[in-house]
């Protein structure tokens, strides 16, 4: 008998433009640009604040790298860690490093000695590709005792205009040499004009190594495959109807897989401009999106959140942004509401993970997602084209839950990772003969829009009684004086755990909203063991470089000042 999720009733929601299933991709990611790079040299491949590199130098650049990766010795399957901000230089090096059939490694530009060499051993890379600013900040002996043989290095300033004024976010920013490394546009120019031969990629081999952490034990690196990043653009493609005229945003960074798929393979796919600006900021987010018409882009909900609280956000025109989608943490229904009363724009969502190459779900253009009758929760939207994604019991993932119930989220289709890079057991683990067990829990209404309630590891139980942190949260924002919340159970003697709010305020409430006031709006509007007991005030709630809220920072903040 085929089950509920089976019969994907969530496609009766699909536009009449939006297929069942596409076509599997019988290319590679690298395909994907080099036929943009033929078909659309001349035009604008990125923006780098105010400059324009076109696809063909984009391609020429990355060629040369390739012919210099070559020379170094990088052969196919080797593996090459990209350790960049939002800058040129990293879709540059990414399609070097597949020209030549490496896999690239991307890396937060945050990690110290201790978090790189774990990267660089656990990923055997050979080539570590950095900023100048990062290398001479870090002490670079330690890449001795890992597998790394050469270090380049490069310039946020490499690809602005000489003798230019840079841009605010780089005037700190100085070119420096950095002893022991290769300077990455010296390396071009030596190689310019060379070639190497074709690596003979194909769809099942890995593009990205993109570190993922789990529950428990160290970072894991998620095999995201040609096939797989090639398949998933094309799932923005359809669902987001892009066409040359679209313009994308960089603002997810792009070590991240939401970067990765959601702004370089799409903008590779359709040949259209991506906007880079080494990395966020609401003022430059802003200016940008009307210098350059910025139509599309995937940001996590954080970001919305800080340009809807910039003070100028009224005086910039963001009329063409009308893909405007959130992905990487759950979204409040209320600040939905409050983008588009402030700029007219819905926030339409996307939810995936790395290990989903970005899109499992999301919102097609034009859809407006319908909010949970019981729990006030915003959907994530319906399964993408080709995908299969059920609801599981929560204790060992046996058991299919129908419509309505609370449990598992696991995934099956084209999207899905063949698994972890050299960790049989973890891959055993989280992909049972092809499914992915996300640990995120949700359901299914019986319509067929999907909903997550929250992490697995973040429930709290309190006096027996199980409270996900998204509930409250949820209301929480639909106090007038939130910004930013975030919810953690902490230890209490009598309920075993209790519920604790971090909340940060708009500008201008910090001096009126009590803690007290915040408690008792949230004990008005919900179920006596669900409101927080305890709300703390913060300046600001900490948040990973991709803009979710790290609450495992606040369950140790509230365990070092009790």
């Amino acid at each position: 008998m085929t089950s509920v999720y089976e019969k994907r009733p969530w496609t009766q929601f699909y536009p009449e433009w939006l297929p069942r299933d596409l076509e599997i991709p019988d290319c590679t990611a690298l395909d994907d640009f080099e036929a943009s790079a033929a078909r659309r040299g001349e035009s604008p491949a990125v923006y780098y604040f105010d400059w324009p590199i076109s696809y063909g130098e984009l391609d020429r650049f990355a060629s040369g790298l390739a012919a210099a990766f070559a020379d170094l010795g990088v052969s196919k399957g080797d593996r090459i860690l990209v350790d960049l901000q939002n800058v040129p230089q990293f879709p540059a090096a990414t399609y070097a490093a597949w020209k030549v059939g490496a896999v690239v490694v991307p890396v937060n530009p945050m990690y110290r000695e201790k978090e790189l060499a774990y990267f660089c051993n656990d990923s055997g890379a050979k080539v570590l590709v950095t900023l100048d600013e990062i290398a001479s900040g870090l002490d670079l002996s330690f890449l001795a005792d890992t597998s790394v043989q050469t270090t380049i290095t490069t310039s946020p300033l490499d690809f602005l205009p000489q003798g230019e004024e840079p841009p605010p976010l780089l005037k700190a920013c100085k070119k420096t040499a950095v002893p022991g490394t290769l300077d990455m546009l010296e390396l071009v120019e030596k190689f310019k004009g060379k070639s190497v031969s074709d690596p003979a990629l194909r769809p099942e081999d890995v593009a990205f190594l993109t570190y993922t952490s789990g529950t428990t034990g160290p970072p894991k690196g998620a095999m995201n495959t040609h096939g797989n990043i090639a398949f998933s653009a094309r799932v923005y493609q359809a669902a987001l109807r892009m066409t040359d005229d679209d313009v994308v945003l960089g603002v997810a960074p792009l070590f991240h897989v939401t970067g990765e798929v959601a702004h370089l393979a799409i903008a590779a796919l359709v040949g259209i401009p991506m906007v880079l600006y080494y990395r966020f900021d609401p003022a430059e987010s802003l200016r940008l999106i009307e210098r350059w018409r910025v139509t599309m882009t995937v940001a996590s909900i954080t970001v919305y959140i800080a340009l809807m609280n910039h003070p100028d956000i009224q005086k910039w025109d963001l009329s063409s942004f009308m893909k405007a989608y959130s992905g990487g943490a759950p979204v409040s229904s209320a600040i939905v509401d409050r983008f588009k009363e402030l700029t007219g724009l819905y926030i339409y969502n996307v939810y995936g993970m790395t290990e989903t190459n970005s899109p499992s779900h999301l919102v097609p253009l034009g859809l407006k997602a319908p909010v949970d009758t019981e729990s006030g929760a915003l959907s994530v939207g319906l399964p993408v084209p080709n995908a299969v994604i059920k609801i599981m019991d929560l204790e060992d993932g046996d058991r299919e839950l129908p419509a309505g119930e609370v449990g598992e989220i696991v995934d099956f289709g084209p999207m899905v990772v063949p698994g972890y890079w050299e960790k049989p057991e973890e891959t055993k683990h989280a992909i049972r003969d092809g499914w992915m067990y996300t640990g995120d829990v949700g359901k299914m209404d019986g319509d067929g829009w999907f909903y997550v309630v929250d992490r697995k590891k973040d429930m709290i139980v309190a006096s027996g009684y199980k409270v996900w942190p998204r509930d409250v949260e949820d209301v929480i924002y639909q106090h007038p004086a939130v910004r930013e919340t975030a919810v953690v159970g902490v230890p209490d003697d009598y309920r075993g755990e209790t519920v604790k709010a971090f909340v940060a305020l708009r500008e201008g409430d910090g001096d009126t909203t009590t803690p007290k006031e915040i408690i008792e709006f949230c004990k008005a509007r919900m179920a006596a063991y669900k409101y927080p007991r305890q709300v703390e005030i913060v300046p600001e709630i900490p948040k990973t470089l991709t803009g979710k809220f790290l609450r495992r920072t606040l369950r140790e903040k509230n365990r070092s000042s009790a």
